[in-house]
């Protein structure tokens, strides 16, 4: 049944700052509060007019783990408006929009702000097992002298051993591998070089290089630490990044045999991005002037050791819905998770096996033209702060059809655990 369309009225995103072995200067809540307060001080309605605030976020600290709620009442929304948090691992920002979709079509909802944001650099470090069973008996040890045999019995081992949170988030439990071991998997599937995916890499940075100097990254909002430090650009972008340079890394998943490499991978990152979406009554009541619409949606499952190819599988169906081509998109959003996934991608599409055996189609789908693709470069140049580059590729693609005079296309991403996320998109005139 044919539904009516979602309008994208506006939309900011942090810089995204590269994480540097600690703690960055903002937490995940600073980062989405600071992008949406910028945001809704310039819309026509005030923050409390909003029916919901939905935040993806995939590593939420303690201390904030419903974050859309806890950022929904620090950005001046009251007391009224819910606000709620969702994650489904690299696509949570996209869920987020998803989710606000699903509330606005059937009516609950006329005017939604959501989003995705994570501070990965806030990731924790975790005790062993062993190590929590100590601190779970010495709480019971009453007297000096039991807690001194406590203290005899101190797991050093395990107190010296701590579990990298970012890690274990990052190592799915059902097949047991790293997301890049899962990258390592599409390289030796479809024959990609280290070669390729290094030169991918160069295009990612110098693409985002370009967009930086030229001002098409209009998204963007400045952050302001507590000392008054401003923050304003993408700081994980590198000028210098060349095939050659990056040919000298040593991969990092497989050291021996491996092709994935720190400078072929997205960066570890804290960002966080925002849309307001509106229903056609909420555009109609504020006056409103939507950059776009999202006319459809699609989640796909796939094998979690190949994750990576979670955008053919749920960008095709989309393509198959409205009688599209690959050629017939005029801007792509592919979030560069890995370079040797993105070229996976591309490689799934013209192969006849894959299209037949995964896709069900009579023959290879085509090919890409890499011209339309990540045309400002990607997560390998702008990190990958996992809860919000699902939101990040939606709001970028907006506009990406805007800067090349308006147009339709597709926003998709893959997602730890063997799935996919894809939007189509398409600009107002």
């Amino acid at each position: 049944m044919a539904r009516e369309p979602i309008y994208i009225v506006d939309g900011a995103r942090t810089p995204f700052l590269k994480a540097r072995n600690a703690p960055g200067p903002f937490a995940a809540s600073d980062l989405a509060v600071q992008a949406g307060r910028a945001l809704l001080l310039r819309q026509p309605f005030a923050p409390t007019d909003l029916d919901e605030v939905i935040l993806g976020c995939a590593s939420p600290s303690p201390d904030e783990v419903n974050i859309g709620r806890v950022v929904a009442l620090r950005m001046g929304c009251g007391q009224r408006v819910p606000g709620w948090t969702v994650m489904r691992n690299c696509a949570s920002g996209m869920q987020a929009i998803d989710s606000a979709i699903a509330n606005l079509q059937c009516g609950r909802s006329q005017l939604v702000l959501a989003g995705g944001v994570d501070a990965l650099s806030h990731a924790p470090l975790l005790y062993p097992p062993a190590m929590v069973r100590w601190f779970g008996a010495l709480s019971t040890a009453k007297t000096p002298a039991a807690r001194a045999q406590m203290f005899a019995k101190l797991p050093l081992k395990a107190m010296f051993a701590p579990i990298i949170g970012i890690v274990k988030g990052l190592t799915d439990p059902v097949v047991g591998l790293m997301m890049g071991q899962t990258a390592e998997n599409l390289a030796w599937k479809f024959d990609l070089s280290r070669r390729q995916m290094d030169e991918f890499s160069v295009r990612s940075h110098q693409r985002t290089i370009a967009a930086q100097q030229s001002g098409r990254l209009k998204e963007i909002v400045p952050l302001i630490d507590a000392a008054g430090k401003v923050y304003a650009d993408d700081d994980g972008v590198r000028a210098d990044s060349n095939a050659d340079k990056l040919g000298t890394l040593k991969p990092f998943f497989d050291r021996k045999y491996g092709r994935i490499t720190a400078g072929n991978s997205s960066q570890i990152t804290d960002g966080a991005a925002w849309l307001v979406l509106a229903s056609a009554e909420a555009v109609a009541r504020w006056n409103l002037k939507p950059l776009a619409k999202i006319t459809d949606s699609q989640w796909a499952g796939l094998d979690p050791a190949q994750m990576g190819l979670g955008p053919v599988h749920a960008a095709t169906p989309i393509l198959q819905r409205h009688g599209l081509s690959l050629a017939d998109i005029d801007r792509w959003e592919i979030n560069e998770a890995f370079a040797a996934q993105v070229l996976a991608c591309l490689a799934a599409w013209e192969s006849d096996d894959y299209c037949r055996e995964q896709l069900g189609l009579p023959g290879a789908l085509g090919r890409l033209d890499d011209s339309r693709l990540n045309v400002d470069g990607g997560a390998i140049a702008l990190g990958h702060p996992v809860g919000a580059s699902g939101a990040r590729i939606v709001l970028h693609l907006v506009h990406a059809l805007k800067a090349q005079g308006g147009g339709r296309g597709i926003a998709s991403i893959c997602i730890g655990g063997g799935q996919g996320g894809a939007m189509l998109v398409e600009t107002c005139a």
